[in-house]
Formats: C-alpha cells, sequence, structure tokens
C-alpha cells in the first residue's frame, strides 16, 4: 500500500530512529508536506527530510501531536492483521503474569498501539480510544479483539478528556454483546465488583495492584484511613489482610455504595466504614475529633494534569501529606501515590519530606512502588512512566 508522505525537518528523525514514536507539529517540514492536506486520521508515511521512510504511522493536523508511529516496517500498516499481532503480543505478557484474566491488557505506545486502551474483565472488556488514527480503525479494534479475546462484551469509554486535544468528540458506546452495569474482577484473591458504565475511567484501577498488595503487610491489627478510597480497593483489601477498621473517605456518594457492597461481598462489612466529603475537610475535621489511625493511605486523582499546574499541584500534595500525617499515631505508617506524570518520583519524595518537617516528624521511606508490569513502560516514552507510590514510616523527631 502506498501511503501519502509525512517529511520530516533535517535532524528531526533522531528521536524516532532512537525509539520514540511521536511526531511533533514543529517537527514537520511543512513546505515538502503541509499538514493542512491531511485529514485527521490518515494514514501516513513517515520520512526523514531526504525522503527515506522511518515508518508507517497516522497524522493529526490538529494535535501538538501531529503524527505517531505504528510500525518501521513500511509493509506493516494499522490495520485488522497488525492489530491482531500486537493483540496477540500484549495478551501473551498478561497470560505470563496473570493466571485469571483481570488485568490491563493494551497500554497505548507501551504495546505499540498508540491510542488505545483496553482494560479485561474476565469476558467483557472495557476500552479506551485517545487519538484520531486509533478512531479512524475503531471498527478494525473491535474485529481484532473479537478474534484474539473473544468476549461476549465490548464498552468502549471514549470519554476521557484528552481527547479534545485531538478534536474528537466525547462517547460511551457498546461494541459487542450486551454491557453488564457492574462485572465482578478478582485482584490479589480479593473479589471486586466495579462500575463499568458509570465507574471512574474503565471502573476500575489496575495499576496499583502490586502497590495494594504490599501494603497488606502494613495492616494486620491496624486502624486504617483510606483517602480518595473510590470504591474500596485499597480500603478493602486492608480490611481482608486482618486490619481492625477500615475507614474509607470519598467525595460521591455512589463509590462509597460500592465500597459498602464490596465489604459485603468480602465478609468484612463489620470492619469497614464510609466517610463523605472532600478528602481535606475530611482530614480537618477528624484531626478536629483528634482520631488517630496506625496507616494512612493517598491515592488521589492527578493534582497536576497540565505543566502550568505545577506550582498549584505540589502545594496540594504537600498539603494533604501533612494532614494525613497528623492523624497517624506515634509510629505510623503512610501510604502516598501520586498519578500525575508532570509530577516527577522525587517530586512526590520531597513533598512528603516537606509535609513532615513542617509538622517536626521524622520520615523514613520504607518502600517505593510504581504502576504493575500490565501497564509496561516504553523507555523512550517518559509519559508511560506515571505511577509513583511511596510507603514511609512516620516518627516524632529526636
Amino acid at each position: 500500500m502506498s501511503l501519502p508522505p509525512l517529511r520530516l525537518k533535517k535532524n528531526e528523525d533522531r528521536r524516532l530512529r532512537a525509539g520514540h514514536l511521536w511526531v511533533f507539529s514543529n517537527e514537520v517540514d511543512t513546505v515538502k508536506t503541509p499538514l493542512s492536506a491531511f485529514e485527521a486520521g490518515q494514514a501516513v508515511e513517515i520520512q526523514d527530510n531526504k525522503g527515506e521512510a522511518i515508518g508507517n504511522g497516522y497524522v493529526n493536523p490538529h494535535s501538538l501531536i501531529c503524527a505517531r508511529l505504528v510500525s518501521r516496517d513500511t509493509e506493516h500498516v494499522l490495520g485488522k492483521s497488525l492489530l491482531v499481532h500486537r493483540l496477540n503480543m500484549a495478551l501473551s505478557l498478561r497470560e505470563r503474569l496473570f493466571d485469571k484474566p483481570y488485568y490491563r491488557l493494551v497500554f497505548g505506545d507501551a504495546d505499540n498501539l498508540p491510542g488505545l486502551i483496553v482494560d479485561r474483565f474476565g469476558d467483557v472488556l472495557v476500552a479506551q480510544i485517545t487519538t484520531a488514527g486509533m478512531e479512524r480503525c475503531k471498527a478494525d479494534v473491535v474485529t481484532a479483539l473479537e478474534q484474539v479475546i473473544k468476549p461476549t462484551a465490548i464498552l468502549f469509554r471514549n470519554d476521557t478528556s484528552n481527547r479534545r486535544m485531538e478534536g474528537l468528540e466525547s462517547y460511551t458506546e457498546t461494541a459487542l454483546g450486551t454491557v453488564p452495569d457492574h462485572v465482578i474482577l478478582e485482584e490479589n484473591g480479593i473479589r471486586f465488583n466495579a462500575p463499568l458504565l458509570a465507574g471512574q475511567k474503565t471502573g476500575w484501577f489496575y495499576d496499583h495492584r502490586l502497590n495494594r498488595a504490599r501494603m497488606q503487610h502494613y495492616v494486620p491489627g491496624k486502624r486504617v484511613l483510606d483517602v480518595f478510597s473510590y470504591i474500596g480497593g485499597w480500603g478493602i483489601q486492608a480490611a481482608t489482610a486482618g486490619a481492625t477498621q477500615t475507614i474509607c473517605v470519598d467525595s460521591s456518594e455512589a463509590a462509597l455504595t460500592q465500597v459498602q457492597q464490596n465489604a459485603t461481598l468480602n465478609h468484612v462489612a463489620d470492619r469497614v466504614s464510609i466517610l463523605q466529603g472532600d478528602a481535606f475537610d475530611v482530614l480537618k475535621s477528624l484531626r478536629a475529633d483528634h482520631e488517630k489511625f496506625d496507616v494512612v493511605i493517598l491515592d488521589p486523582p492527578a493534582f497536576i494534569k497540565r505543566s502550568k499546574d505545577m506550582r498549584a499541584g505540589l502545594e496540594a500534595y504537600q498539603r494533604i501529606n501533612q494532614q494525613a500525617m497528623q492523624l497517624l499515631a506515634k509510629d505510623g505508617i503512610l501510604v502516598s501515590a501520586s498519578c500525575s506524570f508532570h509530577l516527577p518520583r522525587t517530586g512526590l519524595r520531597d513533598a512528603m519530606l516537606r509535609a513532615s518537617r513542617h509538622i517536626d516528624r521524622h520520615l523514613q521511606i520504607i518502600e517505593q512502588g510504581h504502576q504493575g508490569p500490565d501497564h509496561p513502560v516504553h523507555p523512550a516514552i517518559p509519559e508511560t512512566d506515571y505511577l509513583k507510590t511511596f510507603i514511609g514510616r512516620i516518627l516524632p523527631s529526636a
């Protein structure tokens, strides 16, 4: 298949040849290949400034990331055949890692499928498309998923905010079968009832699987506070691991109702309670009531969604960590996480340090965690390495 060329400026091919997959609009030779000549999502052959092919990809003239490399073999264009191959490669990794079909099946660029996210809940798949190029191939995505996974249902949760940057509309659509409102999944041997149609993102956050497993070592016989709990991923696992009491905090009434249902599902309802409200306000109220916890878990949404949010976001991370530390009993454990890509790992660590020093506490970092192996990192694309977790011990200053 002969594809229209997208020509790069001199030396702008270096990053692609070094392993990256993105082309930025200022790297394109718009004299020889004007971006205005392309449609959003159109397949192209990406070339260096001399016209030598680097590989195939797709273009979006309306986006800062104006093209994405799909294959370095010019014979392999994005379509059913390539999708089936890449899905099989992604599946082989997950089947090597997990004995049950509950995981992130596709993690975009890191699985060589830029613009596609797929979470697996047994026979039900929830997918997100985030680029115009992958949107054009949606029918092939469905066909390929049917061939590789043979699911009973496929749901597209194409309602993420980053679709706007690609000029794409927001929608939710059932592409195959009948999608249930809720589905049972299993993580670390514990069952959860997750909302697919009305939940956050795809309904569940598989990325913290290993961090939640490590957390369980610190909670037997302890009183635990799970802040930003969503449907209880951390709190329910703390209770099943032997915590004497777990309080889950979230602003969503629907999420907290799901916490209670998941507590009942795992036979720990007598040790799990809920508090609804803004996390900062709830922590302030708990401190005013002189409440103390042995373990506090912080898994907030991204406080830094854009680089210009850095200053305010850093202040928010320091503030929430300080409030959590003030609720810890002597020799308490703080589990602190961030999913903000723009916040480096050292940024979260330093926010925890500043918080501890502000209240005259000593912080020991005991463990560090990151996203699970079903969220692999593309070594040339730092954006794929986004999740960080610290388990800290908080002691009085000596």
